[in-house]
């Protein structure tokens, strides 16, 4: 079958998202153009864009800080994540010891205990990456156990019988095979490390998205605060698109984006 031009193929997967988009810019235009909601309680779309223009560079630093936050948080969480994901795959013994645990730490709201991250670690940014951490620590635990738990016992008594360590073992056949669901628990987890920065920031920053939000709130300021959340949103669909361009780099080989790609490339035709 006769691959479509790369420009063919993006098109194929963007149209229904960029309309969809569209669809909501439209309606959002017409509801605040009639006049059907007040303007402190639904700005209109040229407000939102007014104020995030004429407030540029006082977005851009705040959102400097809050991606700051956010990259930090979730590259700890990746790693804690993963090697605790490991210590459980190996060891049922500290599954059963840790999971229940980890479990419990989720489902406690972050905005509940965030302050108390305040009261031990200040006012600084330690805080708001703590919170970060806790958001996206337990997709990346379950998505990496998940994929460790995926490889075929019968491949690892393979490599045991042919002489490869345990380390080898790991490196070579277990995390390889383990990529696929974990980089789909790091989708999430990006998403939720901007969720888990900006909510450190609702309970103790004088600087960062969440503060501008809480400030453009108590001013009802209500274009601002769309302009903050907007900005918001975005910074985690960049994230999202950067860790789906790793995995097309790392699992190619995958049939999940084989058949992704081949899905594509038969819509664009």
């Amino acid at each position: 079958m006769r691959r479509s031009p790369a420009p063919a193929r993006w098109w194929a997967a963007a149209w229904r998202p960029l309309t969809l988009v569209v669809a909501v810019l439209v309606v959002w235009w017409v509801v605040t153009a009639q006049g059907w909601l007040a303007p402190y309680v639904l700005p209109s779309p040229a407000d939102t864009w007014a104020a995030a223009a004429e407030n540029a560079a006082y977005l851009g630093q705040h959102t400097w800080v809050t991606t700051y936050e956010t990259v930090i948080g979730f590259a700890l969480a990746v790693v804690i994540g993963e090697l605790v994901a490991v210590l459980m795959a190996y060891s049922p013994t500290t599954e059963r010891t840790v999971y229940p645990i980890i479990l419990v730490a989720q489902v406690v709201p972050k905005i509940a205990i965030a302050p108390l991250f305040v009261v031990w670690l200040g006012f600084g940014v330690a805080p708001k990456i703590t919170v970060a951490v806790l958001m996206a620590f337990f997709p990346v635990v379950i998505s990496g156990l998940a994929g460790l738990r995926s490889v075929d016992p019968e491949v690892i008594e393979l490599t045991s019988t042919m002489g490869a360590s345990r380390l080898k073992t790991f490196a070579k056949v277990m995390f390889p095979a383990s990529l696929p669901q974990l980089l789909s628990g790091l989708k999430v987890a990006a998403t939720l490390a901007v969720t888990g920065a900006v909510v450190g920031e609702f309970v103790g920053g004088n600087e960062g998205l969440g503060y501008v939000i809480l400030q453009a709130n108590g001013n009802i300021d209500t274009a601002m605060l769309f302009a903050a959340l907007v900005v918001m949103s975005l910074l985690g669909i960049v994230l999202f698109l950067i860790i789906e361009i790793a995995e097309r780099l790392l699992i190619g080989w995958h049939p999940s984006r084989r058949a992704a790609t081949a899905a594509t490339t038969v819509a664009g035709a």
